[in-house]
């Protein structure tokens, strides 16, 4: 697992951040989780990758608690025992895509 924080002072929109991860040769597509909802252990039979692009989300990475904010990016290996949720009063909106084997 790697964890980026976004280093400079302008946040990127969601469509920036879908052209950098199609620079990279991915597939993106945005994700929206509501407050409160809480996404349930799951291991996934591929790498993914994901950016915050507003609101923050709180990851558990195998018993880890990581709290990623608007920026943030997370490089998942496959098979990684992960759960998730909107973190705070508002949804929480990512950009997501799997990495091809």
């Amino acid at each position: 697992m790697i964890v980026t924080r976004w280093q400079a002072a302008v946040l990127p929109s969601a469509e920036q951040v879908k052209m950098i991860f199609e620079g990279e040769g991915l597939s993106p597509v945005e994700e929206t989780l509501p407050p409160g909802v809480n996404v349930t252990d799951r291991r996934l039979p591929f790498d993914q990758v994901r950016m915050v692009v507003s609101g923050s989300l709180l990851m558990n990475i195998a018993g880890n608690q990581i709290l990623l904010r608007s920026g943030d990016r997370i490089d998942l290996p496959a098979n990684t025992k992960h759960s998730k949720s909107a973190n705070g009063p508002d949804a929480c909106v990512c950009v997501v895509a799997t990495k091809p084997f």
